[in-house]
């Protein structure tokens, strides 16, 4: 298989826990010692810190398990993930409800270190194992009326208090357009630091679009439907003011509530201070997707 994309990150750029923990408190205690102006000179000269495999597991939305950053390490270890199977529907030549290794059987799994950047406005870096999505699709065999693919998660009441609690409209729905879709930068993820997908972060496969904002790349994936209109999207449903169906990283578009201009770095060290959000999250080879877009309206 012919490699589609090179990497620019390494396992050094991936984001430790202990120093983000502690972060606020000595951030805290440098104001009170007015060292303001020495924290922000700093940061300007501060590389990333590594992401620790604890880092990436224990802070994450995952609202299926709760509203806060650590509910889903807590709750999500009830999701059964035994027997997954996935349905591939819709405009394709090949449908089914597959059992999650035939679904994946004989496709390349590769490492991709990307970079995640939350609409909130924090960012890490997650050492991903997975598939093109374009491989999955491949598979399936896209009809020619196809334009958008539809994603959907599991719902598991019994397991997921987030689900009885009603916090969300489920199931939780996502989509791509199919040109995203089949973009090589596109992964079906598998696990993480070599090791199978913790189930906090979206066991037993997910969704990763490394130059979108984290809401899209849907954890827990049931359901994969080739569609001909834009499919509904959870967050873009709720709130179409707040969360654009493309939703890309774009630092001049901001979030009603807030900046997306910067974004706090997990981790980010002793010193660390916002950094500026780059167009695309820095990923520019997706640019010629968006050519005739406006994407302050198209957001």
């Amino acid at each position: 298989m012919a490699y589609r994309w090179t990497n620019d990150l390494t396992r050094a750029d991936v984001t430790p826990r202990g120093l983000f923990l502690n972060r606020r408190q000595i951030m805290a205690g440098a104001g009170a010692l007015g060292l303001g102006a020495l924290a922000g000179r700093a940061a300007a000269q501060e590389a990333l810190e590594p992401n620790s495999f604890e880092e990436i597991t224990t802070y994450n939305n995952f609202y299926e398990f709760g509203t806060g950053k650590a509910d889903p390490a807590k709750n999500a270890a009830a999701l059964d993930t035994d027997d997954w199977q996935v349905t591939v529907d819709g405009l394709v030549d090949n449908p089914g409800t597959f059992p999650l290794a035939e679904l994946l059987d004989g496709l390349a799994v590769e490492e991709r270190i990307y970079r995640l950047r939350c609409v909130e406005a924090w960012s890490m870096v997650v050492p991903w194992q997975g598939i093109e999505l374009k491989d999955i699709l491949d598979r399936a065999g896209v009809q020619p009326n196809a334009r958008y693919v539809a994603f959907e998660t599991a719902v598991q009441p019994e397991n997921m208090p987030g689900v009885r609690r009603g916090v969300l409209d489920f199931p939780y729905v996502e989509g791509l357009r199919l040109d995203e879709a089949m973009h090589p930068l596109t992964i079906m993820a598998t696990g993480l630091y070599d090791k199978p997908m913790p189930k906090q972060n979206g066991a037993p496969i997910r969704l990763v679009v490394p130059w979108k904002y984290g809401f899209k790349s849907i954890k827990s994936i049931v359901r994969i439907s080739l569609v001909e209109e834009p499919p509904v999207t959870t967050w873009n449903a709720l709130a179409p003011a707040e969360y654009g169906f493309y939703a890309n990283v774009n630092p001049t578009v901001d979030h009603p509530r807030w900046s997306q201009a910067t974004e706090r770095r997990i981790g980010g060290g002793l010193f660390s201070s916002r950094q500026d959000t780059l167009m695309y999250n820095g990923y520019d080879e997706v640019a010629s997707l968006y050519e005739d877009m406006d994407l302050k309206a198209q957001f």
